[in-house]
């Protein structure tokens, strides 16, 4: 009743319990005899609808059965519902189960309740003082509201109360304002993560080649498209899209970025301006590309199972599984690259070509198969990024619009071929940019960032971490 799922049949006045099947069809199932109903016709069923005193009295009324007979998570959720009505029934209810509740957690949740009780209702000043030994530094929305009510309505009250419970409030507000911190810097670094993941592909082709891939964002765009058509193809394995997904976004972008590579840039090496002008024209095709055969609309991609809900530190601090999931991917990522750079020949040969392009060819490296490879590479890349994106927000054919400025900011400011630098600048700037919002507004968060990079890049022109020695040349 309480998820919408209650309907009565109108012809006969059957209660059925309906669901949604994955291909939009209805199957209904009566909760006493547990008779299932296929292909239920929308026209005969219809919705019990429930009013919010309903919904109140249904909420507490689970609350208290889970409270006896439910899993730790559930009693735990129990009392903590509670938490909000202490009537002198819940009270009782909660003392009788104090007497046969065995799990700690649960237990100190049921005491927190009970002291909550005497805090708010006892006469006895010395009862009221030890209960709010137990509140002290509890981080849970009723306990703050309680004590902030005795502090700021219990003026005639005893006056060691009000200081007792100033005390923990003020020891409550520091706790928030410190995990508030942290969620500002986890925001921060999940912002972080995906400038990383969209830079880091443009990082390589820049570096090295020196093109400004004004169709970079695309490369996103169609790792994010390739998502959704996975899970097109496997709509029964949502849970198992994801890593079919990661490979084949890398193919499908990486040789879209080596056709590229090979039909236009190759022809513009030397020529900046005119490289600029052919990727932005490549962008504007690949979009209407997309609108074609996707159409303009935004696209949902499904959240898997593993990536959905949030990590719980306390009351008042959680973490999404989804930023936490792509926080550890950009990472992931990063050092692969790092690797494949470091320890393989291609690596070998993208570092000798970004060197010294005339005499990596004279010691027979064939550049332009390293110019393929690396654009091939850092669009893919890019194609992998889209895969993340997916999964925070919709896919639409303006998606990497909304992420090129930012990845020429991140890599201009980390130091232009510098993957540490991308790495440090992409989480540099999603901080700040995190913890600006909060005085400036969104917008001008961005405006004060560029701002910044627009001063510090004139005194230092190479960004934080610049290449040196013959790379530098």
């Amino acid at each position: 009743m309480l998820g919408g799922d209650l309907y009565y049949q109108l012809d006969s006045q059957r209660v059925l319990i309906v669901t949604k099947m994955a291909k939009g069809s209805l199957r209904g199932s009566d909760p006493l005899s547990g008779e299932w109903l296929d292909s239920l016709d929308k026209k005969t069923i219809k919705k019990i609808r429930v009013n919010n005193s309903l919904r109140s009295h249904l909420r507490e009324a689970m609350a208290r059965i889970n409270l006896k007979t439910g899993t730790v998570e559930e009693r735990r959720t129990a009392v903590l519902s509670m938490l909000d009505d202490l009537s002198p029934h819940n009270i009782v209810l909660l003392k009788d189960a104090r007497q046969s509740e065995k799990n700690a957690d649960v237990l100190k949740m049921i005491e927190l309740a009970l002291a909550m009780d005497v805090v708010g209702h006892s006469a006895n000043s010395a009862e009221r003082l030890l209960a709010m030994e137990t509140l002290s530094g509890r981080l849970e929305p009723p306990v703050r509201n309680l004590l902030k009510g005795v502090v700021d309505n219990d003026a005639e009250g005893d006056r060691k109360v009000r200081a007792t419970a100033a005390k923990a409030l003020g020891t409550i507000n520091e706790k928030r304002e410190f995990y508030g911190f942290v969620e500002q810097l986890f925001f921060g670094l999940s912002l972080g993560s995906v400038l990383l993941l969209a830079a880091i592909g443009l990082a390589i082709t820049f570096g090295v080649m020196g093109v400004i891939n004004m169709a970079h964002g695309e490369m996103i765009m169609l790792g994010a498209y390739t998502t959704y058509v996975v899970q097109l193809l496997m709509p029964n394995l949502i849970d198992y899209s994801l890593w079919v997904a990661i490979p084949a976004a890398f193919l499908v972008s990486g040789a879209v970025g080596v056709l590229i590579e090979r039909t236009v840039i190759r022809h513009l090496h030397g020529r900046p301006l005119e490289s600029l002008l052919a990727t932005f024209g490549i962008s504007l095709i690949l979009q209407q590309a997309v609108r074609t055969i996707f159409s303009p609309l935004n696209r949902q991609v499904s959240t898997p199972e593993w990536m959905s809900g949030s990590l719980e530190i306390n009351p008042v601090f959680s973490i999404t599984y989804n930023r936490l999931y792509i926080l550890l991917f950009a990472l992931l990522v990063f050092f692969v690259l790092q690797l494949i750079l470091k320890k393989t020949s291609l690596g070998l040969n993208v570092r000798a070509v970004s060197q010294n392009r005339d005499m990596a060819k004279c010691m027979g490296i064939r550049t332009e198969w390293v110019d393929a490879m690396t654009f091939g590479l850092g669009s893919g890349i890019a194609g992998v990024a889209g895969v993340a994106l997916s999964q925070l927000t919709n896919v639409g054919p303006n998606l990497g619009q909304s992420y090129i400025i930012d990845s020429f900011m991140v890599v201009v400011f980390g130091g232009v071929g510098n993957l540490l630098g991308t790495l440090v600048g992409g989480f540099t700037l999603g901080i700040a940019n995190k913890f600006l919002e909060p005085v400036t507004g969104a917008v001008l968060a961005n405006v004060v960032v560029l701002v910044f990079i627009i001063l510090f890049i004139q005194k230092r022109p190479k960004g934080l971490f610049p290449q040196k020695g013959r790379a530098a040349e």
